[in-house]
């Protein structure tokens, strides 16, 4: 990377004039289409309507809205300028939109139109100004506020840049509080693990109010002079085959579950349904990854170089065959509070159940580690180090130390070349009778693993190891609920759930009790499950 960028400020001027004719952003259709220089006037004068109405440096303005090229031109509008952006997820509800609303105390939103149902007629009232991001019109305007006397300045490096609500899977959202040096530091640590340049063509199918991909699928792209693509509808398997075809996208941004869902969905029976691929399966595995690696590859366009993993662990078994099959995937680690990467390993570096090693500039340190697992909670300093949680002392308190280490509250540990292997969280740690630790992750793995099952969860029910789980949607008919027939199909498929998983856990990590659940899993926008509402029965 050319520039050392301090500031986002610095970073979008930078990117507007160098790469100034080159295409930043578009839908998939073509339209929305956005020249870096279009982009930056577009959000120019964005920023001028929000100093019209009194919205300066430093106020909070909030972003509600679907995957759009209007959405990063909202964020710029408010970041470039020394604004804070408060981007919240589509998963909101309205309680949800209405308690960020008033403890970030936003000024301005900007809301799709789908979203807009959300925002209560008590919180249009507080804001100066709510914008369609779709049009940029008016949606409402404070004519009190009319001022035109609203400032700007050039951010400093450690000035607050977004406010971001943690979705949670413990039910306790928190406000990260990230700052411009923070963001700066994550793309500066995004190309030292995976170089991208002006050539690069990104598929954005990730909720850009994410970390995840508001850093690395915005800020990334756009300080290299990429273009963005977006879809406008949700990327469902038919949907999402049709657009690679269309895009061929050279990088591309996911959760595990996407891959998973493709490897078990298509992958496998598709093998399972040739008996030459079956053969081969038999006789030389590898040979049969090599050749579903190229269709693969083909079905993704044929130039992707970098399809990024995170916000979970990937399924051994899925990683496996796509190691095999030489897939340009690549594996990364961590959290809302570090902006977000602190490990990473590139395509053809990785690690079978490794998230690689720390990236660059990163500090990492296990602390606590048992002696006989060599696992430890990971710590992480740097540059990249949330300021802490908006109006909560304590809590930041709780997880920041003096000296600048971040408590990440996941335990991992390390092999001789340096990659980290996470294990779990350490708050979803379950201590057995004997006082032994006990991961639920892993054991989900294993459930995960067997046929027909989409989805698992493990937690500890007076003292008892019970599964949750979902099974994929075509195996059980459950029209038939109630049948005596589907009772016996549904208690025969429990039972073998548990003799599967207790023949390949150890003693202390056997389940005593399966659930079998008719509805999807309540999820945050990365497809991780919330743990805390399936705890109790």
């Amino acid at each position: 990377m050319r520039h050392n960028f301090k500031t986002l400020s610095d970073l979008y001027e930078y990117a507007s004039v160098r790469y100034a004719k080159r295409t930043a952003s578009v839908f998939t259709d073509g339209s929305q289409a956005y020249t870096y220089t279009r982009f930056k006037e577009t959000a120019d004068n964005l920023s001028r309507i929000l100093c019209n109405f009194g919205v300066s440096a430093f106020d909070k303005v909030a972003i509600l809205s679907e995957n759009m090229p209007h959405w990063g031109i909202a964020f710029f509008a408010a970041t470039a300028y020394g604004r804070v952006a408060v981007p919240m997820l589509n998963e909101l509800s309205a309680s949800e939109v209405e308690s960020i609303l008033a403890h970030s105390e936003a000024k301005a939103l900007f809301v799709s139109r789908r979203q807009l149902k959300k925002v209560s007629e008590a919180a249009l009232a507080r804001l100066n100004l709510v914008i369609d991001i779709e049009t940029f019109e008016f949606i409402k305007q404070d004519d009190n506020a009319f001022t035109c006397d609203g400032r700007v300045i050039t951010p400093n490096p450690m000035d607050m840049a977004a406010l971001i609500y943690t979705s949670g899977t413990t039910g306790s959202p928190k406000g990260v509080m990230l700052s411009h040096r923070n963001f700066c530091a994550s793309v500066l640590d995004a190309w030292y693990a995976q170089h991208e340049n002006k050539r690069s063509v990104f598929l954005s199918i990730l909720p850009m109010a994410h970390t995840y991909e508001m850093t690395l699928g915005l800020l990334y792209p756009y300080s290299v002079g990429a273009r963005v693509c977006y879809l406008q509808r949700v990327p469902t398997p038919t949907i999402l085959i049709k657009t690679l075809a269309e895009v061929r996208p050279t990088t591309i941004l996911s959760v595990p579950l996407i891959i998973e869902k493709m490897y078990k969905n298509s992958i496998i029976p598709t093998i399972r349904g040739s008996k030459f691929l079956s053969y081969l399966e038999k006789h030389t595995p590898r040979l049969l990854c090599l050749l579903v690696g190229v269709k693969l590859r083909k079905t993704f366009g044929g130039r992707l170089h970098f399809f990024g993993v995170g916000g979970a662990k990937l399924d051994p078994e899925v990683e496996t065959f796509l190691h095999r099959a030489l897939f340009p995937y690549g594996i990364g680690y961590g959290l809302t509070e570090t902006a977000p990467l602190v490990c990473g390993a590139s395509p053809f570096k990785t690690h079978v159940g490794t998230t690689g090693p720390g990236v660059h500039g990163v500090q990492i340190r296990l602390e606590n580690v048992n002696p006989e697992t060599g696992l430890g909670e990971i710590t992480v300093k740097g540059p990249n180090v949330m300021m802490g949680y908006y109006k909560d002392y304590e809590r930041t308190q709780s997880v920041l130390t003096q000296d600048g280490w971040f408590h990440t509250g996941d335990l991992a540990c390390i092999d001789e070349k340096g990659r980290y292997s996470i294990r779990g969280r350490l708050r979803n740690m379950i201590v057995g009778a004997s006082g032994e630790n006990i991961y639920p992750e892993e054991i989900e793995h294993v459930i995960n693993s067997m046929e027909g099952i989409g989805e698992s969860l493990v937690v500890q029910r007076d003292g008892r190891l019970v599964a949750l789980v979902k099974f994929e949607d075509n195996v059980i008919d459950w029209n038939l609920e109630g049948q005596d027939k589907f009772i016996e199909e549904l208690e025969r498929r429990r039972q073998a759930v548990l003799d599967f998983v207790n023949e390949k856990v150890s003693r202390f990590s056997k389940i005593k009790d399966v659930e079998i659940q008719k509805e999807p899993f309540n999820k945050t926008a990365t497809h991780k499950i919330r743990r805390f509402l399936y705890e109790k029965k």
